[in-house]
């Protein structure tokens, strides 16, 4: 439950003029699949200051792959030091191109679409065959990667991990970040409320994900995108290699505090909330009929978790040595006050 489904919108790979520069000689290459995406921005702005300060990863290249290298966000990505960009859709990969980009590591978060298990393990096998040595990939909620999930895309976090976790992929290192449920896609509604009081004195419904009265770790994708850049620019991975490492906020929120941030704003009670509200989802399932009974066991899932009361997973131990998150939501939330 990290992230929501959004459209793949694939499309046959493109090369640009960046990509046709790249040598078969080239050195070794970190490979960052969904740069411009919620976790791997900030991999990307975090890993060359890592990288030049690393022992043995001090001459890697960052190659991100985008759809457009003329988007806003890839443009913003090109303009940092040591970064490359290459027009690329990664599920078109092949272990071919990967031997001749020369890549050694990679992070990605994959899309979690019902194609997901299929796609990503195929990027893995590609992975092993192409000699790569190390893998970051962003996984979901820790406590639902699970075999029996209700949400099909926990099921296939669950079956990936499995895979990578099999005797056949020994010689591909990896670990398997857990994050909570991002804070910007909970805290969005509540920021879109304030800033409409703002403007008109009135008040709306405000709908909410989360759950009036149960703790949640929500965290700060960009401070997953740090945690993955740490991994990815580790000297040693054997602290890391094979492992899930999960990762939470450094505080946890309940819906009801969500609410006094949003009062202390507007200055008066919030008249109406919807807590658990599930209706985005509804909507994705209505769009998508051939698919609607799997889109819809998210809302399941949703609903299992904020009725089930479970304690959340604490953060990896690892992960608080490494890189532990730091974002608050009152930050998250000022922030998206201000965009």
């Amino acid at each position: 439950m990290s992230a929501l489904l959004i459209s793949p919108n694939y499309s046959d790979p493109v090369i640009t003029k960046t990509d046709q520069n790249l040598s078969r000689t080239m050195g070794p290459t970190i490979l960052v699949v969904g740069a411009t995406g919620n976790t791997g921005r900030k991999v990307v702005e975090t890993l060359p200051t890592l990288l030049k300060n690393s022992q043995s990863l001090s001459g890697h290249r960052i190659l991100c792959l985008t759809r457009s290298a003329q988007s806003e966000a890839a443009q913003r990505l090109a303009k940092i030091p040591g970064v490359e960009l290459a027009e690329q859709n990664w599920v078109n990969i092949t272990a071919a191109w990967l031997k001749d980009h020369n890549v050694q590591r990679v992070f990605i978060a994959s899309h979690n679409f019902p194609n997901q298990f299929a796609e990503e393990t195929q990027f893995y096998v590609n992975c092993l065959r192409a000699g790569v040595k190390y893998v970051v990939r962003i996984s979901t909620t820790a406590n639902a990667v699970r075999s029996d999930s209700i949400a099909y895309y926990q099921r296939a976090h669950w079956a990936i991990e499995s895979v990578l976790d099999s005797p056949a992929f020994e010689k591909l290192g990896w670990s398997s970040l857990q994050p909570h449920i991002f804070l910007p896609m909970i805290l969005a509604p509540a920021a879109e409320f304030v800033k409409e009081y703002h403007k008109t004195g009135k008040q709306t419904r405000l709908s909410l994900f989360v759950n009036e009265s149960m703790p949640a770790g929500l965290i700060d994708p960009d401070d997953v995108g740090r945690a993955a850049a740490h991994l990815i620019a580790a000297d040693d991975i054997s602290h890391y290699n094979r492992k899930r490492l999960v990762l939470n906020g450094p505080k946890e929120i309940t819906g009801a505090q969500i609410i006094e941030m949003v009062e202390e704003h507007i200055g008066v009670k919030v008249e109406e909330v919807v807590w658990n509200d599930t209706s985005l989802i509804e909507q994705m399932a209505e769009q998508s009929p051939e698919n609607k009974n799997i889109i819809l066991s998210v809302r399941d899932a949703a609903t299992e978790y904020w009725e089930s009361g479970i304690k959340d997973a604490p953060t990896s131990q690892e992960i608080l040595e490494l890189c532990p998150p730091k974002r608050t939501a009152k930050e998250v939330f000022d922030e998206l006050l201000e965009q």
